[in-house]
């Protein structure tokens, strides 16, 4: 049951770090937080990201690794009241959109 509210409180606080900072941060990129897991040592984070409008989600996927320090600053000074440390994050992009997608298109023929 922690490990759940630890998840949705890094998913609301990591959205809001993304809708905000995305000018400064991500080029102005829209990017959702779908889902996170956290480790049952709460050390490591695995954040999935989709990226909406994006041509390469590979590229995107490496601009927001590059700020990683800057998202988890950001998350810690957020959350550091409610976590003893602010866990490693790891961001994977999320495609079940497009995988939904796929199934959608392959179902109307």
């Amino acid at each position: 049951i922690r490990q759940e509210k630890i998840n949705s409180l890094l998913k609301k606080e990591l959205a809001i770090i993304f809708q905000r900072e995305s000018r400064n941060l991500f080029e102005g990129k829209f990017i959702t937080v779908t889902h996170v897991r956290i480790s049952s040592d709460l050390g490591v984070a695995k954040a999935y990201l989709s990226f909406m409008a994006s041509k390469d989600k590979d590229a995107d996927l490496k601009m927001v690794e590059v700020q990683n320090w800057k998202v988890r600053k950001k998350l810690g000074e957020k959350v550091g009241k409610q976590l003893r440390r602010v866990p490693e994050l790891q961001f994977f992009v999320d495609d079940t959109l497009d995988y939904l997608d796929k199934i959608d298109e392959a179902l109307k023929k």
